[in-house]
This record gives C-alpha cells, structure tokens and sequence, in this order.
C-alpha cells in the first residue's frame, strides 16, 4: 500500500498505464538542474543513437512533474539545452540521478492531477473518518483543529461513565451521547464548527467519530493519512485515475491487453461491446460500492431529530 501521493501516483503508473512489455526511453540526470538553468545533463549510455537523436530539437522530455522542450542537442557534452515549465507545469530543481523520460505518453503532472480530482470526487458516496476526544461543557464546544471545517456530521458519540446525570468518568461502561453540530461563522471559531452536548455533565471526555470529507493534496509528499483516505480506497482511486487519462486516447494494442488482464485478475471481464474506460468505471463503481457497504458497516446512520444526533453507543 502507498503511504502517500506519490506512491499512489507510481502504483497507478505500475498497474495501469506503464506495461511492462512498453519500454519507454529514458536516462538519468548527471547533475544537479537548478530552478533557472536552462540545460539538462544526462547519461548518453542508457540511449541508443536512434534514442539520443530523439533528444534533439523539438523533443519533449519530462523529469518529476516538469515537461520541457528540447532546443538543442550536444550529444559530445551529453547535454541537452531546454525551455522550461512547458504545457502548464512548473520549474522546479531536480537532482542527480532523477530519471529523464523522452515523450512520455501520459504524464506525470496529468496522472498527480488526475489523483487529486479522483480523492476530491470521492466525496459525498465516500467519506473520511476522524476521531476526536472533547471534553463536555455547558453551551457549545469550538472545533478548533487545523481541518476541521471539514466535518460533515457526527457520527457516533461515546463517554464512559456510570450514569448520564452524575458527570464522573468510571470504567463501567460505555452510553452513547447526544450531540449537536452547527456551523457557525468563522468570527465565533476559524474552524466554522461548534458542538453541542444534551443529557451529560461538564467535563467529560466524549469520543466523537466525525464523517469527514478528504483533505486537500498539496504535493506529492502529501500522506494519504493525513487527508483521511484509507488504504483500501486506493483501487478506487487508480482505477478513475486511468480511465480519466485514458479517455479520448487512441489506446495501443499492447496497452489495452495489459488493462484488460489487470481487470480480468479483479474479476470484470471485459467484452467485445464495452471500452476500456467504461470497464474501468464498472470497476471502480464496484470497488465504490464496497467501500460504501464497509462504513455502513463500521458507521451505521445515527438518528436525528431536531439536528440533534442520538447515536448508538
């Protein structure tokens, strides 16, 4: 499982779009490429003259997430001159060592896109879980988490105590708690969030489970834990991921038997009347509806009267 965007983006690459019988050229930087340079130093003995010709003007090559244009080739010094942060990308540096791809038929940047439209899409049929631990008191709590006006609603509430009037924590047992959550402005609390308590004293701690939307990616290094997206919701993700950059392609032969067989292992044969990308949206709808039935499992709908929620304990 990946532990974040990037893993993520690498294992959509690994299992969908990068077969392994499709040898895309590429080569190594040999220096460091700093934001402003304007010529890129590679490792001339991984290409093959047809390759390093390729490399000459015109050529589009991609390092990380930037693509570049080829201005000139110097095939003696192994550099190539550039212009940078081409087609919508950004310049960034890039170290030694980074792998150079020579016109890469799906991107980088466009499959890092594609993750961050797919997460963000997942909600409302999907949502993120959040645990939080907040201490009863008269009239209302502020959320004051740095996401949390991301909270959607209440989803179970617990304290463990002896009775609902006397207040005291006791390892008895477990009750549910009636709660409230309103949205409020953000001059009361930056978050827009506050929680209201009925039947139970001050100071209590109450375990509050909040169906949460997913966090915002920011970059590659973002953790998937950290915008709630739980590990088994990575099918889900690669599976939009490549029918999204798959649609509208003129897909190869050779790729669409590599799909067709990472399908076929999940069970959605694919047959002659359907596309590779609606194959891939059957499967991810399947995949969704699992997902679904799991957090109604683990999270059945609270009752609410009144926007007041009486969960189960």
């Amino acid at each position: 499982m990946s532990s974040n965007v990037k893993g993520l983006v690498d294992r959509t690459f690994r299992e969908y779009l990068d077969t392994p019988d499709t040898v895309n050229s590429y080569s190594y930087l040999t220096g460091l490429v700093a934001v402003d340079a304007n010529t890129v130093s590679y490792d001339g003995n991984l290409l093959s003259i047809e390759e390093e010709d390729a490399l000459d003007a015109g050529a589009i090559i991609e390092i990380g997430q930037e693509i570049m244009f080829s201005t000139a080739l110097n095939t003696v010094a192994n550099e190539i001159t550039v212009k940078r942060a081409q087609r919508g990308t950004t310049a960034t540096s890039h170290d030694a060592g980074d792998i150079i791809k020579i016109a890469p038929s799906f991107t980088r940047k466009a499959v890092y896109d594609a993750v961050c439209d797919q997460i963000e899409n997942l909600y409302p049929t999907i949502y993120a879980v959040e645990e939080q631990t907040i201490a009863s008191a008269t009239g209302y709590v502020a959320l004051t988490g740095g996401d949390d006006n991301l909270i959607v609603a209440p989803l179970k509430a617990v304290s463990q105590y002896q009775t609902l009037s006397s207040g005291s924590e006791t390892s008895v047992q477990f009750r549910g708690v009636s709660m409230e959550l309103i949205d409020v402005p953000t001059s009361v609390t930056a978050s827009g969030k506050v929680v209201q308590f009925f039947g139970i004293s001050t100071g209590v701690n109450v375990h509050v489970s909040f169906k949460k939307k997913f966090g915002a990616v920011t970059n590659e290094d973002t953790t998937l834990t950290s915008i709630g997206l739980e590990s088994e919701y990575e099918p889900i993700i690669m599976a939009g991921v490549a029918a999204q950059v798959l649609a509208g392609k003129d897909i190869a032969s050779m790729d669409t038997s590599f799909i067709t067989e990472q399908l076929n292992v999940a069970n959605v044969p694919i047959g002659s009347a359907n596309t590779i990308r609606n194959s891939l949206l059957q499967y991810q709808q399947l995949l969704i509806q699992q997902a679904r039935k799991d957090l109604r499992a683990r999270f059945p709908e609270p009752v609410s009267i009144n926007s007041v929620v009486y969960p189960s304990a």
